[in-house]
């Protein structure tokens, strides 16, 4: 089968890419194009699959959709007037190489730029959400706000791919809108009683793709819609977390089929990647419209500079709305090749700024403040320490059972310390002392005074950033005792190299714990 070489291929070159550590999706679309050029094209079953893959990452995106969120004015403000405004600008740029009889450009009109532009004004959803998950941000501030900008941008591509086909909704449209709120409790039930195991992702595709995209089709909407609004109805739910990760590794296979079949259905050619780079020589304006529009809703300058460089790409989004477009026969098919050429470039541009960000940030912080709003926003406000002497930096499960175990000989000593708002507010109605803070930011240890603090307790999930706020604790003058969690040998022997006092391994410990458990109920 065909398949199967267009899959090992894309291994192979995935894995090529993963070790320069790029993301893999390069790889893929680079597969494609290798394969189109030994005379391989794309097969029905491929499609297939990319269409699957499509229709899970939108049924993704709905379970992650907050409306409450979204409905913040420094989310739904700054990210429509962002796209806005880089549809124009790269509408018009693109007009103007046009003008100049640049090949590729020459052919488009006004209406064929609008759609270039528009499909270069989004950010790729699956480089933050990797990008994020490996700096272990997702429960941050600036983590939230890229995710509910880059799902604000989903909604817009939604909506077009929804209206460009042209589809009449019939008289079931409406009765299906009534009928899926009414029908939630009974969805709600089916997701408890499915549990953990395999029928939670089976449950995912019975939902995303029956419910959803077949019902939606059926009453005359777009089928990637109905997986969309499907899974929004299950984003309230204390599961939807869970069941978006059960889909995490069928997704992103299937989205292996997406990328394959660009490169399979488009070839490489001189004009096509003199006009992926130019497109790419433009990126930085749509960075710094980033920077400056979430800089004018009180947003401080650390903040819209990490959400600027999370969302410094294009998307495999804009790669939808093109193979839209040249099913259409609006574009060329070559344009699918400028586009995934664009977004690999952009994602080799967008991973070491990513990786540097908070030198980045250091390095020209005077400069930046200069463009931050006066005012702030309460989330974004100073904290104080008051009367800690120790401090606990990740109130997960480690953080929580050592503060609590603590507070038993040190009362009123003890603080919590953790970058996400919800775990904040879990935490103190429990009665526990715990602060909104990013411990990698040097805007916290500026701001705060820790002479009275004598112990440091790092436990963050991930050992990046206990490396990272090590490095600033250490920058701060901080003088006295510093412990950190590892789970591995290697990490351990990285942080005392690094002057970490002590190191708990999580793993090796949890289970001579578990044995004085054991050994105190038998006494």
């Amino acid at each position: 089968m065909l398949e199967i070489v267009f899959f090992c291929s894309a291994f192979v070159c995935g894995f090529i890419v993963f070790q320069c550590r790029l993301p893999p999706l390069i790889g893929f679309l680079a597969a494609g194009f290798i394969l189109h050029s030994l005379g391989y094209r794309s097969t029905e079953l491929l499609h297939s699959t990319a269409s699957l893959g499509v229709t899970l990452l939108l049924f993704s995106i709905g379970l992650k959709l907050q409306v409450k969120t979204l409905a913040k004015f420094y989310v739904w403000a700054p990210s429509s007037i962002h796209l806005v405004l880089s549809s124009c600008i790269f509408s018009a740029l693109v007009m103007l190489l046009a003008r100049f009889s640049l090949p590729l450009f020459v052919d488009l009109n006004l209406e064929t730029a609008l759609l270039i532009g528009f499909a270069f004004s989004f950010s790729s959803t699956v480089f933050a959400v990797k990008v994020l998950e490996q700096r272990g941000e997702m429960a941050s501030f600036h983590g939230k706000l890229s995710i509910a900008i880059l799902v604000m941008q989903d909604l817009f591509a939604v909506l077009f791919l929804a209206i460009s086909t042209g589809q009449i909704p019939n008289y079931w449209s409406l009765g299906l809108l009534i009928l899926l709120p009414l029908l939630r409790p009974v969805m709600y039930q089916i997701l408890d009683r499915s549990k953990h195991g395999e029928l939670l992702p089976l449950f995912g595709f019975f939902f995303s793709l029956l419910i959803g995209y077949q019902l939606f089709e059926f009453a005359g909407l777009k089928g990637d819609l109905g997986a969309l609004v499907v899974g929004m109805l299950f984003a309230p739910h204390k599961k939807s977390a869970e069941l978006a990760k059960s889909l995490l590794s069928f997704k992103d296979l299937m989205l292996v089929g997406f990328f394959l079949s660009i490169g399979l259905n488009a070839s490489l050619s001189t004009e096509v990647v003199v006009a992926a780079i130019i497109l790419v020589a433009i990126l930085p304006i749509k960075v710094l419209l980033y920077y400056l529009l979430t800089n004018v809703f009180k947003l401080r300058a650390r903040t819209s500079l990490l959400n600027a460089f999370t969302l410094a790409n294009y998307s495999e989004f804009g790669l939808i709305v093109c193979a839209l477009a040249a099913s259409n026969q609006w574009i060329s098919n070559q344009w699918l090749a400028v586009v995934g050429i664009a977004v690999s470039l952009s994602f080799i541009i967008a991973t070491p700024l990513n990786t540097h960000a908070n030198f980045f940030y250091a390095r020209y912080e005077s400069w930046l403040h200069k463009l931050e709003s006066k005012q702030r926003l309460f989330i974004e406000r100073p904290v104080e320490l008051g009367s800690a002497e120790v401090l606990i930096f990740g109130m997960g499960r480690i953080g929580t059972g050592a503060y609590d175990t603590l507070c038993q000989h040190y009362p009123k000593a003890v603080t919590g310390v953790d970058i996400s708002q919800d775990s904040i507010h879990r935490h103190q109605k429990h009665g526990r002392s715990v602060i909104l803070a990013d411990a990698t930011d040097p805007d916290f240890w500026q701001s705060i005074n820790h002479s009275k603090v004598q112990v440091v307790m790092l436990a963050m999930s991930k050992h990046v950033q206990n490396l990272l706020a090590l490095e600033q604790l250490q920058a701060s003058g901080f003088d006295g005792t510093v412990s950190a969690i590892a789970f591995y040998p290697d990490q351990q022997k990285e942080l005392e190299e690094l002057g970490v006092d002590s190191t708990y391994n999580f793993y090796t410990s949890a289970g001579s714990g578990f044995a004085e458990h054991v050994t105190e109920t038998l006494t």
